[in-house]
């Protein structure tokens, strides 16, 4: 309709998205909206899935449930079974998770950009430049979850999950608007770093959740925890957790970014580059060395994308 276009075009207006994302009490904000979106109450959901239809793209229609109690469980919603295809080809990194590519490619030493002209440095996300020192001139993928995309996330590869580390932190906005304006943005907000070490050739790879507004909460299954705005834990969260190609590893429980590092030798695979378009399951990056004779490429296989049965 055109007062729904209307209205999300004026939404978009860079000063305007930037106030109401941003230049309010972001924190305050974001807890109430986890209590708020775990009441439950069927038709309190109804009604808030309704109006978050008229600001979103939001699709149910690969969502396993038809309806829900709470709001928190739309936003973590699983799909049905083969709703996502992980592809196959030991050579290949799948994606994740459904997103938006933003910043990607090769890295300069250790620093990355989060928009042109806004750079930071691994060591300043991971808080550890011991931990940024194996991906000095690697390869980089910003993943930017929309609110109404599948919120689940899911391990590119089989391997080993080492460590989490929880870093505490504020909740801005993370969408292109804010990340052209404010400086070190990833650096600055609640995240966790997921090291993953793979099967294949023991080569290292680390994930960064990183939360924004009304989503600083991510649940993790290796570690069996809620890491979230008022998590007192452990920073450093050992473990050895193996994990297969397309199996579930946890959820944001609104949307969020994911950026995945890799060290030198990998390469992005055709396609990936910002602003497009990616599911979970879609080759991201090419492993080093890696030679595909032509129609040799391993079939995918369908994700059931379950939650390997740990409650929310």
């Amino acid at each position: 309709m055109k007062w729904r276009h209307g209205w999300r075009a004026l939404l978009q207006h860079e000063q305007l998205n930037f106030l109401l994302t941003n230049r309010i009490p972001r924190i305050a904000l974001t807890r109430a909206m986890g209590r708020f979106s775990r009441i439950r109450s069927p038709w309190l959901a109804r009604l808030s899935i309704a109006v978050w239809k008229q600001f979103t793209d939001l699709d149910l229609s690969e969502a396993k449930a038809s309806s829900f109690d709470r709001l928190h469980d739309c936003f973590i919603r699983e799909l049905k079974h083969g709703a996502r295809c992980v592809d196959g080809d030991p050579s290949v990194l799948v994606s994740p998770c459904d997103a938006i590519v933003g910043e990607c490619g090769a890295m300069q030493g250790t620093t990355v950009f989060q928009a042109k002209g806004f750079p930071y440095r691994l060591a300043d996300l991971f808080g550890d430049a011991a931990a940024a020192a194996p991906y000095a001139d690697g390869c980089y993928v910003t993943l930017r979850l929309r609110s109404d995309m599948y919120h689940r996330f899911h391990a590119p590869h089989d391997g080993r999950i080492e460590r989490v580390t929880h870093h505490s932190g504020d909740t801005w906005n993370v969408n292109p608007i804010a990340l052209k304006r404010i400086e070190r943005l990833y650096c600055r907000n609640e995240r966790a770093t997921l090291r993953l070490r793979l099967d294949a050739g023991g080569h290292l790879l680390t994930l960064v959740p990183v939360a924004a507004i009304l989503v600083a909460s991510l649940r993790l299954h290796c570690v069996d925890l809620r890491l979230h705005l008022g998590y007192r834990g452990p920073k450093h969260i050992d473990c050895d957790a193996p994990v297969a190609k397309g199996q579930e590893l946890g959820w944001f429980e609104h949307g969020s970014t994911i950026i995945v590092f890799a060290p030198r030798g990998f390469a992005l695979c055709p396609g990936i580059e910002s602003g497009a378009a990616v599911r979970m399951g879609q080759p991201l990056m090419r492993l080093p060395d890696s030679r595909e004779p032509p129609g040799t490429s391993p079939a995918c296989h369908a994700a059931a994308a379950t939650s390997n049965g740990i409650p929310s």
